[in-house]
């Protein structure tokens, strides 16, 4: 039996087929014994996302199987299906030519389907109140199979966590609940990244933490809150508000981010810098700016070094969202922040996946000190020379002149 499916590479014919311009559909089989199909008690749940939404439907088991036969390499040119013990995938060139190769799962592969082999800092098996609460987990503790690349980016982003914290030297005993840990994570949405990071620094490394979740979105907060305090997470608070207006009146020693979008990583970088945060965690989202403004009309020579990159939308969007990242860390880099870009997880899980890191140096002596301001120096040169050849201006440095 088929647990997963996920069709990309969308066909030009796709619109006219399904209606809209799907860029990519998942479906996989719904977990709970709650839900029953009229056919044979199973139903798989889909979604569609185009560019810019995200459309919910329920298959049967017949419809499912219907939909596959249809579609695979033909509406959409790549599947790839899985079962308990195969990843099979059906792929199609622009011949219409179409392949199947199938993959035999071993134990590192099908922990995608509960296998409990893999160890996370947030075990499967035991149930986690809010992971439960938020449907990540069920009852039993046993990660619903259509959120496992959720729990997985949590526990990927944790795992950086934990290396910052030792970066930092933090132990058990650096933080007290009169003066704990605090962290500021900006656009938090349904604050899943937040709870994890409040639930394993005050419960399972014990470091007295106040964590703060900031989104625009009004209900989904009041959701927040009402659950922090039905967790009884009395150091987690969540707020309304814009990354831009932001201010509080304790300074933040960590600022974390998941997928903020665009100029709101900027932002949060900036927040973090101007009220001297130990330590950054980012991982960026939509970088708009600087393709926005290489798409502008500016005419650039044919025997220029980024001529070819800038003559394609889609290389070209992918060049300015690495310039973006890149210029980004080496703003860091001249606030006097050790810095790091490092895969956040799997390309097969999130197209956005880098992540930047970024912990406070400290200026022991002279020497290091010295050597510190020659690494700012060449960074400066570094990205002005990037930014001068591409003629472009970024967020994150405009602010740090404001």
């Amino acid at each position: 039996m088929i647990l997963q499916a996920v069709f990309s590479r969308p066909s030009s014919k796709c619109e006219a087929v399904l209606g809209k311009p799907y860029v990519k559909v998942r479906i996989w089989k719904e977990a709970s014994s709650s839900i029953k199909s009229a056919a044979d008690g199973s139903v798989y749940l889909a979604e569609f996302y185009t560019k810019t939404q995200v459309f919910h439907k329920k298959f049967t088991r017949d419809e499912f199987d219907s939909f596959v036969k249809e579609h695979a390499g033909t509406t959409f040119r790549t599947v790839v299906e899985r079962t308990e013990d195969k990843e099979i995938t059906v792929m199609s060139n622009r011949h219409g030519e179409i392949r199947t190769v199938e993959k035999q799962l071993d134990g590192k592969n099908t922990s995608h389907f509960g296998n409990k082999e893999k160890k996370y800092l947030l075990p499967q098996g035991k149930p986690i109140p809010f992971m439960v609460k938020l449907g990540l987990m069920s009852a039993e503790g046993k990660v619903i199979a259509q959120k496992y690349d959720k729990f997985r980016q949590i526990n990927r982003y944790l795992e950086f966590i934990e290396d910052t914290l030792k970066e930092m030297h933090v132990e058990e005993s650096s933080y007290t609940e009169e003066r704990p840990l605090r962290v500021v994570d900006f656009g938090c949405g349904k604050s899943y990244l937040t709870f994890a990071v409040y639930y394993y620094l005050a419960y399972v490394r014990k470091i007295p933490v106040h964590i703060i979740g900031l989104d625009l979105k009004e209900d989904v907060i009041e959701l927040c809150s009402k659950l922090a305090k039905e967790f009884g997470y009395t150091n987690l608070e969540f707020f309304v508000g814009n990354v831009e207006k932001f201010n509080h009146k304790e300074k933040p020693d960590i600022i974390i981010t998941l997928h903020a979008c665009d100029t709101a990583t900027d932002y949060a970088m900036n927040y973090a810098v101007k009220n001297s945060a130990r330590a950054i965690l980012c991982v960026p989202c939509c970088q708009h700016v600087i393709n926005t403004q290489l798409s502008s009309g500016k005419s650039y020579p044919d025997d220029g070094p980024f001529s070819s990159l800038l003559k394609y939308g889609i290389i070209r969007e992918r060049l300015s969202a690495l310039a973006t990242d890149v210029l980004r860390a080496e703003c860091l880099e001249q606030q006097g922040y050790n810095v790091q870009v490092m895969e956040f997880i799997d390309m097969e899980h999130t197209p956005k996946n880098l992540l930047i890191r970024a912990v406070k140096k400290s200026s022991s002596n002279e020497k290091v000190a010295q050597d510190q301001k020659i690494a700012e120096q060449k960074s400066r040169v570094r990205a002005n020379a990037l930014l001068g050849e591409l003629g472009v201006s970024q967020t994150l440095f405009q602010l740090m002149k404001d």
